[in-house]
């Protein structure tokens, strides 16, 4: 029986192509809120003879991510779990981007650590956006009360973004949301650790995908500060993805490895916009 490899956000971009790689050694599960919206998905990865099915799943709603780690049990040992679901600024309101990036991560992380067993390996996916945003933006001393209050820390990001005017909420929002992806991950990893489950991070610049479509205006603006001027490719952190949860990358865990053609090494800030 083959591992089992869990895609959410797979129905396309970056979460598709890493499909496409790891389908040649795992039963892929890519995971959506809606099935028939990654129909198109799965047909294209069983053309390619890839193993693979769709399953319901919103990130944001403990029950459904219950479900989902129950499921992906039961189809064989869960050797990977990449969590590329999320949302950018252009998809939705602060409240929302903030329950599917950030409880969204520590829904996954904690349900597929109860069911995944040694050697496995969970990757998170943040963004470059957490280190662009100014660290003074980012209520780093609250995200502690996410190991042990859910609903209370919920609650104290929300009031620390409605301190901002609304047209940057969103922005602010996703900022924070992908910062503490990076903070829990690295938590995940010393919780797990003793499991013998890795838990890394990966931080994508701006990539050829449909997320990235909306953004590309305000993304573009960037790109002329970075190593590599130009897009990043959806393979080209799909390879990424697929090299960080093999199993002989077993010493690797608690660390956000940054993905974005040197953007951030220029020392260019979200601020820095001519």
């Amino acid at each position: 029986m083959k591992n089992v490899c869990v895609i959410t956000g797979g129905g396309s971009g970056m979460g598709l192509a890493t499909a496409r790689i790891l389908g040649k050694t795992h039963f892929i599960i890519i995971c959506g809120r809606t099935v028939s919206k990654l129909t198109h998905a799965i047909e294209e990865l069983q053309k390619e003879g890839i193993d693979c099915e769709a399953f319901p799943c919103d990130v944001s709603d403990i029950g459904s991510v219950k479900k989902l780690a129950e499921h992906a049990a039961s189809r064989g040992r869960v050797q990977a779990l990449i969590h590329a679901a999320g949302l950018s600024p252009h998809m939705g309101d602060a409240a929302r981007i903030m329950a599917v990036n950030a409880l969204g991560t520590i829904y996954i992380n904690t349900e597929f650590a109860r069911i995944m067993e040694s050697k496995s390996c969970i990757l998170d996916v943040s963004s470059m956006s957490a280190y662009l945003t100014p660290s003074i933006v980012m209520p780093r001393r609250l995200y502690r009360l996410a190991l042990t209050d859910t609903d209370l820390f919920f609650q104290k990001m929300m009031r620390r973004i409605r301190l901002f005017p609304k047209s940057v909420r969103s922005g602010v929002a996703y900022g924070i949301s992908k910062d503490f992806v990076i903070w829990y991950s690295k938590q995940s990893a010393l919780l797990y650790g003793s499991k013998d489950i890795r838990v890394v991070c990966v931080s994508p610049g701006n990539f050829e995908t449909p997320m990235g479509s909306l953004e590309r205006e305000e993304a573009d603006k960037f790109t002329k500060y970075a190593a590599i001027k130009r897009f990043g490719k959806p393979e080209e952190i799909a390879f990424l993805f697929a090299a960080v949860v093999d199993e002989r990358n077993g010493y690797l865990t608690g660390v956000d490895i940054l993905c974005d053609g040197g953007l951030v090494a220029s020392g260019v800030s979200a601020m820095s916009r001519s």
